[in-house]
């Protein structure tokens, strides 16, 4: 395999859009609720971001080839890992150096934000790295907390820390804003364990498709979509979001087609990869057209 594939093959570079989607949707607030929109720091969100992104994928393409879960997995297009490590085991070492020289990167650059903007940023600081350390080897292996965690990596930490990094101040516009997309990748990462549910019941992962079974998380997966919506609707309501947030659900049929499938036919693994790509979609578009509406409204 060639050098460029070991080393971007483990970062899994097509999921990074979703830490654009959400650093976009904290800019935008910063943007809006800001006297001024520092650009430097905005970058230095996005670099800090996607390097924490890396480690944990890095991370997680290590440790799951190093506890033979990638021997036994069934990949599809949005589950089971990159394919890389299985197909080229000398490269086990590059996916390690490649997740904790992003985790030194994520350390060095949310200390300087913190340096540059203040103590508000040290909470999500904290919550980003220990998910990035503890993703693989604890959170997986407890139900409820492998639920939320995704969701707060790409929600509260991702969207409320880029707001304060880019306009120095919390406003509860990033509160309201970092609901949308907290619903939305928990849910996004609950339906992409469904493909995996016996070779990680065989490693010790404790997911709600292997605790609950695959047709009552999909009914867990459903109120997820729906609250992302609700809460999209709340926060205009309350008035911590403009109206032309709403722009938002405009991914709502799609959502809709997504979970139909999930909840008719959980155990059939081939109808469900079309409904993990909507997913993929809703997940990426719908912060990304609420950022919209908070730039233009």
């Amino acid at each position: 395999m060639s050098t460029a594939g070991r080393l971007l093959g483990p970062m899994r570079v097509p999921f990074l859009a979703l830490t654009l989607a959400c650093v976009l949707l904290g800019a935008a607030v910063g943007w809006r609720t800001g006297d001024a929109f520092a650009w430097p720091l905005a970058l230095a969100a996005l670099v800090t971001a996607l390097a924490a992104h890396v480690s944990v994928n890095a991370f997680n393409e290590y440790l799951d080839f190093r506890s033979g879960l990638d021997a036994t997995t069934e990949r599809t297009p949005f589950s089971g890992g990159s394919g890389v490590l299985p197909a080229d085991p000398a490269a086990a070492p590059v996916a390690l150096t490649t997740a904790v020289a992003a985790l030194v990167v994520t350390i060095v650059g949310g200390l300087w934000l913190i340096a540059e903007r203040g103590m508000l940023l040290l909470p999500p600081g904290l919550v980003g790295v220990a998910l990035v350390l503890g993703y693989t080897t604890w959170i997986t292996r407890r139900p409820w907390a492998c639920l939320v965690a995704p969701g707060l990596g790409f929600g509260p930490v991702m969207v409320v820390g880029t707001a304060i990094a880019v306009s120095g101040q919390y406003d509860r516009a990033a509160g309201a804003a970092a609901l949308v997309p907290f619903f939305l990748v928990n849910a996004l990462l609950l339906l992409n364990q469904f493909p995996d549910v016996e070779p990680d019941r065989a490693i010790g992962r404790r997911h709600l498709p292997i605790t609950i079974g695959r047709a009552a998380a999909a009914r867990v997966y459903t109120a997820l979509v729906a609250l992302a919506y609700v809460s999209l609707v709340g926060g205009v309501v309350a008035r911590a979001l403009p109206a032309t947030a709403l722009a938002g659900l405009a991914t709502v049929p799609l959502a809709i087609s997504a979970a139909r499938t999930a909840l008719a036919r959980p155990d059939d693994i081939a109808a469900l990869v079309p409904a993990m790509g909507k997913n993929v979609i809703v997940s990426l578009a719908t912060p990304v057209l609420v950022a919209a509406g908070l730039l233009l409204g």
